[in-house]
């Protein structure tokens, strides 16, 4: 049996919204807009997609570890387009930031490796 990962789905109150504050933030674009959710995917390329779909209550089980050149300059660019910082334990020398996006769900910055 051949499992392959195919996307990761996302609650979301405000779905396209959502979908496309993503699509920014990852330079991604918006691919389908299905009546059972909408598709974000990395330009031309065949790669594991994030899939919004609408829930009336939001429960956050899983988020994105995203690597960034300059941590600084993202936290502030993605603050400035509705995402906040987050504390939820990391210690005050962690080398990740959490986030969350404008409806909450939790994300993580790493420094580049």
């Amino acid at each position: 049996m051949a499992i392959r990962w195919e996307a990761l789905t996302i609650d979301a109150r405000d779905l396209l919204g959502l979908a496309r504050w993503w699509a920014e933030t990852l330079s991604w674009d918006v691919v389908d807009l299905l009546p059972a959710g909408v598709e974000v995917r990395q330009p031309e390329r065949e790669c594991v997609s994030l899939f919004f779909v609408v829930v009336s209550d939001l429960k956050n089980r899983l988020h994105l570890d995203l690597y960034v050149d300059d941590q600084d300059g993202t936290v502030a660019a993605l603050e400035a387009r509705g995402a906040t910082r987050t504390d939820v334990g990391q210690s005050q020398d962690a080398a990740h930031i959490v986030m969350r996006d404008p409806e909450g769900n939790e994300f993580c910055l790493l420094d580049p490796r």
